[in-house]
């Protein structure tokens, strides 16, 4: 999800199309169906954007003219299973699950940084992955990993830090608010797992909070997927509303039948 301009919010979906909301009406005003596999991230121009960039789970990437929303240019990152993107410094960041590339808008690689060679278990893959530009870092999450990883920018051959999170079995999602990262993970209570968020200071390496507000995983990593508000504030609840679902019940009273349903898709 992604505001491409103050009226417009572009939401990408698993059946592969990309719904264009007005943020005023509140209704579903245009849907984008260039994609053929589902889209699984969106990347705004900084400034007065006038492309979007859209990706799909098969390796498309797509750049969008926002004022006429057509496709403007296209390229295909081999392998698939790209999950998420990225715009810095006229680079576009993918992460592949097996791998993190910078490429340039027209597609060309720029850099790569790969699980293969990282990790000992071989099976871990990248899950999703923030930059830091101002500190030069590149903060990874990865599947079945406690923790998550930092890498500098200026050299991603070297070793990454580790920031461990006490009492997490797993990570599934992050995203990046303001000078915080917010990890989605599981942590096990009593024998059973239960969904967790741990708030880290990205300056300091060290976590703030733990907001244990998820009786279950999944929960967790659907939140912090929609957490992406403008400004990068994340949405709060009303006074006086259940904090494990206000956020959701303000806003979905709120919608008209049809954006109800594109939200439920993404959902």
């Amino acid at each position: 999800m992604a505001m491409a301009e103050r009226s417009q919010v572009w939401v990408g979906s698993e059946d592969s199309v990309i719904y264009i909301i007005n943020v005023h009406s509140m209704s579903c005003d245009k849907q984008l169906t260039d994609h053929r596999a589902s889209v699984t991230g969106l990347a705004v121009q900084s400034g007065a954007p006038s492309k979007v960039y859209s990706c799909s789970a098969d390796g498309t990437v797509l750049a969008w003219n926002v004022s006429t929303l057509r496709v403007t240019g296209r390229f295909q990152l081999p392998g698939g299973g790209l999950s998420s993107i990225l715009l810095h410094d006229d680079c576009l960041w993918c992460c592949t699950g097996t791998s993190i590339v910078a490429v340039t808008t027209g597609g060309r690689l720029v850099q790569e940084l790969r699980a293969e060679g990282t990790f000992q278990d071989t099976s871990t893959c990248f899950l999703s992955f923030q930059l830091l530009p101002e500190q030069e870092q590149l903060w990874v999450a990865c599947a079945g990993c406690d923790g998550v990883y930092i890498w500098s920018l200026r050299d991603l051959a070297q070793p990454p830090q580790r920031v461990r999170l006490q009492d997490c079995s797993e990570v599934s999602c992050m995203i990046r608010v303001k000078q915080q990262i917010w990890v989605g993970g599981t942590s096990l209570s009593q024998g059973k797992s239960q969904g967790k968020i741990y708030v880290i200071d990205a300056k300091r390496k060290t976590v703030e909070k733990e907001l244990v507000a998820h009786a279950d995983a999944a929960p967790a990593g659907k939140v912090l997927a929609c957490l992406r508000a403008v400004e990068g504030r994340p949405l709060t609840p009303r006074p006086g509303v259940h904090p494990r679902r206000g956020c959701w019940t303000l806003r979905w009273a709120s919608l008209t039948p049809r954006a109800q349903g594109v939200f439920g898709r993404v959902l």
